[in-house]
């Protein structure tokens, strides 16, 4: 593979020194001959190309050969001209083309080149350097709108994390294939201006010499160097008007999927109503018009009879494709009837789904205005800066079985939780110190099941002047399922997921890493710390200082629950900056020593874990303590917060969290040296 690459570089590096020798040595009319067919090649070669390539990239060197070839092609022409000026004989390819299309007159031969000239400045240049600019300028600003649609495609679960990246670079190949095609098009034009200058000098310059230096007459020498001049031109002229054709051609290109003959025969001559109209009206014209004298007649009921038969070919296929199709449809139904199933791909579980009836499709379709897959993006951003964890791909999805403004939640194929919204209302909530009333129609907010109102776009500035907090429904339907992805983060944390935090860490800790793992603990083990942090809301963001714990403590005892009591303490400064941000005293609950006694006797050591035997009638009575106290909080406006000594924080966390979910339960060795607390009861039980 290297030898072919080096040959095809040894190909090129020769091309262009080739080049440069022919601005200085002159060369034979013989090898001139040889170049100039060598060039007529390389140009049919680049225009075919150009025609039959499937998508714009397949050509994407474009733009240096155009460059190389026209600095070839105006060596050869410096060439020829020293030749038709020094010796008069430029060889036989120039001669041949200097007679034969003009077929031998002067004056045809001129205008046949002028001609050929306009066509290629006026026509076929300019309309390919227009439609270089517009095009390049089109794609950059496409740009930003295709990089948020592969956005949008990634984090809905239609394309892998390898197909976005594939997209983007084919995106910024483009856009600097076209930007490279808006210069590489100037070169054409100048090839052609400065081939133009060439043949006037070839003409004034080529009759002072045959008049002067070989004693020609006037006319003589008019005739002879103007079919040289011609014939000079033509070789010239003829490969860049090839290659001003395929830079047309290339960029003009429709499709990305097939050649462009292909396109324009399929669309040309693919509706058999078409043909018959063509067809009828060329015999028309060839019948009942003065064409149909001298035989003309015959040529146009010919063309118009010949188009009405392949139109007629083209009706017949089309005719047998539809029932082949008809055919194909129907026995691959009876294949999917008869076949056994395929099961594994029923196996698959999408980690976070979001089901949503037809009437909510709007929210999710960009097309018309809904944003809800900008929010879904922002939530993954958010919980990720928020909490440390990357949020699996969440699919979106509609669900016909649901009600029209109904939407569901799951994670891992399993319904959490549900919500309804009203299209075109917004939900108004009662921050608690609104007393005017507004009308509209009750119901709760779905993430935090608060009472709240729906109410009209007409209702909306003015329920906000009164006080209330309006919401749209994609910013309810985010926050319910930013809450959702929250609670059950640390189920969503797989030993993949820490196996990716880990590689990330290890980039710039290397020798941390190699400490931790797998010396000390296992992937798992840190995966269980770590959701142990998630479930209580702890960031994990942190991970050097949780694996400087780690490293520390895996040693003495490999408990991931004592291990996530150690991060925890050690994260002290997070938790209390997520806890006690207020700059005023804090409000919470204690617990009371004689409870945390009782937890500690009752602890029993296993080598899968502890766990705790408290009296059934014991753990009742601090189950109701804890909810007294807890309303006294709620009460107040206040977070539910019970702070513990340390030795008993995750066992009494244990004890509660089936009953209270939102109950937050921190230790002193959590909580920072300046943050106030203010106590306003204890949980306790009474002796009997």
């Amino acid at each position: 593979m290297k030898q072919v690459s080096f040959r095809g570089d040894v190909f090129v590096g020769l091309y262009l020194l080739a080049a440069v020798i022919f601005f200085i040595i002159p060369i034979p009319s013989l090898l001139l001959d040889v170049l100039i067919s060598f060039n007529i090649m390389v140009a049919l070669i680049i225009l075919f190309n150009c025609l039959f390539a499937e998508e714009t990239l397949s050509m994407s060197s474009f733009p240096t050969i155009l460059l190389f070839t026209t600095f070839f092609r105006i060596s050869l022409n410096v060439s020829s001209t020293r030749l038709i000026l020094l010796t008069g004989d430029p060889g036989v390819v120039v001669k041949t083309f200097g007679n034969f299309v003009g077929g031998g007159n002067l004056v045809v031969g001129t205008i046949i080149f002028i001609v050929l000239v306009i066509v290629q400045m006026v026509v076929i240049n300019k309309g390919s350097e227009r439609v270089s600019e517009v095009t390049a300028r089109f794609t950059l600003d496409a740009m930003p709108g295709k990089q948020m649609a592969i956005d949008a495609d990634l984090n809905t679960g239609a394309i892998t994390d390898k197909e976005a990246i594939e997209r983007r670079e084919k995106i910024q190949q483009e856009s600097a294939f076209f930007g490279s095609m808006d210069g590489a098009t100037k070169y054409v034009k100048g090839d052609a201006t400065a081939g133009l200058i060439i043949t006037l000098i070839n003409v004034v310059g080529g009759i002072i010499l045959g008049v002067v230096l070989q004693g020609m007459e006037i006319s003589e020498a008019i005739s002879y160097y103007i079919i040289l001049t011609i014939g000079d031109g033509l070789v010239s002229q003829i490969p860049s008007m090839l290659i001003s054709l395929a830079t047309g051609i290339l960029i003009t290109k429709a499709s990305k999927s097939s050649n462009i003959g292909d396109i324009m025969i399929g669309q040309l001559f693919h509706v058999p109503k078409v043909l018959y109209m063509v067809g009828a009206t060329l015999s028309f014209l060839g019948i009942f018009t003065p064409l149909r004298s001298e035989g003309r007649i015959l040529i146009y009921l010919a063309m118009g009879l010949g188009i009405i038969v392949v139109g007629r070919l083209i009706a017949h296929t089309e005719e047998v494709a539809a029932i082949e199709e008809e055919v194909q449809e129907e026995e691959v139904q009876a294949d999917e009837i008869r076949r056994h199933e395929n099961v594994n791909a029923l196996l698959q579980v999408d980690p976070i789904e979001l089901e949503f009836g037809y009437g909510i499709i709007p929210l999710a379709d960009v097309n018309q205005g809904g944003d809800l897959l900008d929010r879904v993006v922002m939530i993954r951003r958010q919980i990720a800066l928020e909490l440390g964890a990357v949020v699996p791909i969440i699919r979106l999805r509609d669900n016909i079985q649901l009600n029209p403004n109904q939407y569901i939640i799951k994670i891992k194929g399993i319904q959490i939780s549900e919500g309804e919204i009203l299209f075109d209302h917004y939900m108004a909530m009662n921050p608690g110190y609104v007393e005017e009333e507004i009308t509209g129609i009750p119901t709760f907010e779905p993430s935090f099941h608060l009472p709240a109102i729906w109410i009209t776009e007409a209702q909306r500035e003015r329920a906000e002047s009164m006080g209330y907090t309006v919401v749209d429904p994609p910013s309810i339907i985010a926050t319910h399922l930013t809450e959702i992805i929250k609670s059950h983060l640390d189920e969503l944390l797989t030993r993949q997921d820490v196996q990716n935090l880990i590689n990330n860490v290890k980039e710039t800790n290397t020798t941390l890493v190699d400490e931790l793992v797998p010396k000390l603990l296992g992937v798992g083990e840190i995966q269980k710390v770590l959701q142990n942090l998630l479930s209580e809301g702890v960031s994990i963001r942190d991970l050097v200082t949780i694996f400087e714990t780690l490293a520390d403590y895996a040693a003495t005892t490999r408990d991931t629950d004592v291990l996530t009591e150690y991060v925890r303490q050690r994260l002290k400064r997070a938790i209390s900056n997520t806890y006690f941000t207020d700059s005023e005293m804090t409000t919470v609950v204690t617990l009371d020593p004689k409870i945390e006694q009782d937890i500690m006797n009752s602890i029993k050591q296993t080598e899968q874990g502890a766990y705790i035997t408290l009296d059934p009638v014991v753990t009742k009575q601090i189950l109701s303590s804890v909810e007294a106290e807890l309303k006294k909080l709620e009460n107040q406006g206040k977070a539910p917060i019970i702070i513990t000594s340390p030795i008993v924080r995750m066992y009494f966390k244990k004890l509660t969290k089936d009953y209270f979910k939102d109950l937050i339960v921190i230790s002193y060795n959590e909580i920072e040296s300046d943050v106030e607390l203010q106590s306003i009861g204890v949980v306790t039980i009474n002796d009997n």
